[in-house]
């Protein structure tokens, strides 16, 4: 078969693919405002991003050169890419914040904004990691355009090394969450929690929740910093960063039941391997530092940040690249957060679920196809542009990032390398059909109008567009 790539014969390939699906609206599909892509804001590290109830996203983060506290903000997450950016306070001329500024985030608490933040002196040498953790407070209801001053520092039990800090309400009961160095136990940070009065002053007996002693969390540095609080599903899961801040930085996580006293250590319980890792297939090393929001639909999504290399000249803490990323939280069949893997650079990827037999989802071992749900990782797939036309799409995924969905001439579906050859372009194309009111969508191929991917026994393969299995609920 020849290959026309012409508007003429894309067009007209279109059109027979409409007909012959018999979804002719879906020809010219509504418009729908872009998705995230990866990674979200570069050289934005320790991101928070959240969702506040007066429809805005904001993202904070630290910038390389950690002299200024900024914000930005958008109606959609995609639009953070691009939003304008408010420098709401900067590091002063001398003294104790006159340093680094560390890990900002962005909280209301009683009518005020209130960003937290921490800060050493400047003049070089082990004084500026002299870290301590300081808020600054809005005059206005606008953090954006209200003027910021200092509200001064947090009291915490010891004067030591603390950062990263943040805070949640539960049960009507608003606590705070950090990381510290302790005197007496000889590791860089420990997790703390407390009960908060003020927004400076702790209202509670201080809890230690857990220190750093497995070997995912030692790497480097004995560290456990930036914690991050979801509640779902009866529980309370707490993530926190772990070890070096290069490519052995990492996610574990905390659990509590929702009825437990959150100020007994025992109430918490560490999950004994890592949550969230670098991963080399998709070219993210050292994720950590997350928050969570949820996307426009509602959708929880994590926020953590990045970077695309592994090896780094110096320190890893003076490197830029820790880029701003996020990605969908999903949730195994018990409740638990799946964080699968660091999804790599890209729009978002999509999970298709069959809707002919729920258990069996798009997937792929190594590279071969398959119909099941191995990890949540290899059932994710990104859509990217096709090269036949505006609407012809190629699916790839998401650890096997060179590698394609390829029509064969007798049904079969492969996952094949891009051969750069004609025939190659002609069977890695599909234009996919949206049905909104189902939440599903079908991908019908170019290669073999009238066939889209759907399922034949127990293997992905192309079937009659009709075909009940052709429709995947998009999850």
């Amino acid at each position: 078969m020849s290959l026309d790539l012409s508007r003429r014969g894309f067009i007209g390939t279109a059109a027979a693919l409409s007909a012959a699906s018999g979804v002719a609206r879906a020809a010219s599909p509504p418009a729908t405002a872009p998705g995230p892509i990866n990674p979200l804001v570069k050289q934005r590290a320790d991101a928070q991003v959240f969702r506040h109830d007066d429809g805005y996203y904001y993202l904070t983060g630290s910038v390389p050169e950690y002299d200024r506290l900024v914000l930005r903000r958008s109606r959609t997450i995609a639009g953070l890419t691009s939003a304008a950016e408010a420098v709401l306070w900067r590091h002063e001329a001398s003294g104790p914040r006159s340093g680094f500024i560390w890990a900002p985030e962005l909280h209301q608490i009683d009518g005020r904004w209130i960003m937290y933040f921490a800060a050493g002196p400047s003049g070089g040498g082990d004084d500026v990691f002299r870290i301590r953790t300081y808020a600054v407070i809005c005059d206005g209801a606008d953090p954006m355009t209200g003027k910021w001053s200092l509200l001064g520092e947090l009291e915490t039990p010891w004067d030591s090394f603390n950062l990263d800090s943040t805070s949640f309400v539960h049960k009507g009961v608003r606590y705070f969450a950090w990381a510290q160095r302790e005197p007496g136990i000889e590791t860089n940070s420990n997790l703390y929690i407390a009960k908060l009065e003020s927004p400076l002053k702790l209202g509670s007996q201080v809890t230690r929740l857990t220190v750093p002693t497995l070997d995912w969390e030692i790497r480097g540095y004995e560290v456990a910093e930036a914690p991050a609080i979801l509640h779902r599903n009866g529980r309370l899961f707490m993530t926190y960063s772990a070890s070096a801040t290069d490519a052995r930085y990492c996610l574990g996580l905390l659990t509590a039941d929702e009825n437990a006293d959150l100020l007994d250590a025992r109430s918490w319980t560490k999950s004994p391997q890592p949550v969230f890792v670098t991963n080399s297939a998709t070219s993210v090393y050292g994720p950590g530092h997350n928050s969570f929001t949820v996307d426009e639909k509602g959708r929880d999504i994590l926020v953590y940040h990045g970077r695309d290399y592994a090896a780094i000249q110096g320190d890893p803490l003076f490197n830029p690249d820790r880029h701003t990323r996020v990605q969908r939280l999903y949730y195994a069949a018990d409740g638990t957060p799946d964080f699968g893997v660091p999804v790599g650079n890209g729009p978002l990827p999509e999970r298709f679920i069959s809707s002919t037999d729920p258990t069996r989802l798009m997937a792929h071992d190594g590279a071969k196809l398959v119909a099941g749900n191995p990890s949540l990782a290899q059932t994710q797939f990104r859509q990217l542009p096709g090269r036949a036309g505006a609407r012809s799409i190629m699916l790839s995924p998401i650890l096997m990032p060179d590698h394609y969905l390829f029509a064969g001439e007798d049904g079969s579906l492969t996952l094949q390398q891009d051969s750069k050859s004609a025939d190659f372009a002609l069977r890695s194309q599909f234009v996919r059909f949206d049905e909104k009111s189902l939440h599903a969508a079908r991908f019908v191929s170019i290669a073999a109008p009238g066939k889209a991917i759907g399922l034949s026994a127990d293997q992905l393969a192309l079937v009659a567009s009709r075909d009940p299995s052709a429709w995947w609920h998009i999850d």
